[in-house]
């Protein structure tokens, strides 16, 4: 019996860690980049026609069409420039005061005998409140990532997407993004500002031993759901 005991205690506390170790939820969702041409679209492109210039074929432009990019598999680089600052204040004071009095100098007749003057009596309250409280916060990330174009929308508009993965030593940087921009807001230079992408989703995690020492311990963290306080 005892055994057994031990080995349910031994599996719930293995549970409760691998719930501590479940990773967070993702930001950037969806495909990180375009899909390769299927095989039959290669060939129907790579048959010639009696041109010299092929237009529909990979990596090839119109004469007079510059290099942005308006087609799914092309480069986008995205310059993250995002800053946000947020404060707030709140500030409540209130007051009340509460009084009563009661004098008698001069008793009827037909009250009890035991009504007179010393039957006098006062009453007062007071009751003050105040309260105070102040947030703010400021984030400011800074970067750049180059994206793919992995779909053209229908009025034109370019769905991209894109990840960055960086290993140093035992651990793991990644920084990924999706959105969608305008054709018209790139540059000659193909880069666009982060603050022109719409719907746009910035994720930067890491993974690894700088990640883990972040975390709560499983035992901690049991304790901390458990407790009323």
């Amino acid at each position: 019996m005892n055994r057994l005991v031990s080995f349910l205690v031994l599996g719930a506390c293995l549970i409760v860690s691998g719930c501590a170790l479940v990773p967070p939820e993702p930001v950037v969702t969806g495909p990180l980049t375009a899909a390769p041409p299927s095989p039959q679209a290669l060939a129907a492109q790579s048959e010639p026609n009696g041109s010299i210039f092929q237009p529909t074929s990979y990596g090839n432009f119109p004469l007079f069409e510059d290099r942005r990019p308006r087609n799914v598999g092309d480069v986008v680089t995205v310059v993250i420039q995002e800053k946000t600052n947020a404060a707030k204040n709140v500030s409540t004071t209130t007051n009340r005061d509460g009084s009563a009095s009661l004098g008698l100098d001069a008793v009827p007749k037909f009250f009890p005998p035991g009504m007179g003057p010393d039957q006098s009596f006062e009453m007062s309250g007071d009751n003050d409140y105040q309260g105070k409280g102040s947030s703010s916060a400021a984030n400011n990330f800074s970067g750049t990532i180059t994206t793919t174009v992995i779909a053209v929308l229908s009025n034109g508009n370019l769905q991209i997407a894109g990840n960055k993965e960086m290993a140093i030593n035992r651990g793991s940087e990644y920084v990924r993004f999706s959105g969608v921009v305008d054709p018209r807001s790139i540059t000659g230079s193909n880069t666009v500002l982060s603050t022109q992408v719409a719907d746009a989703r910035i994720e930067y995690r890491s993974k690894g031993t700088m990640a883990e020492v972040q975390e709560m311990g499983w035992l901690q963290r049991f304790f901390l759901n458990i407790s009323p306080f």
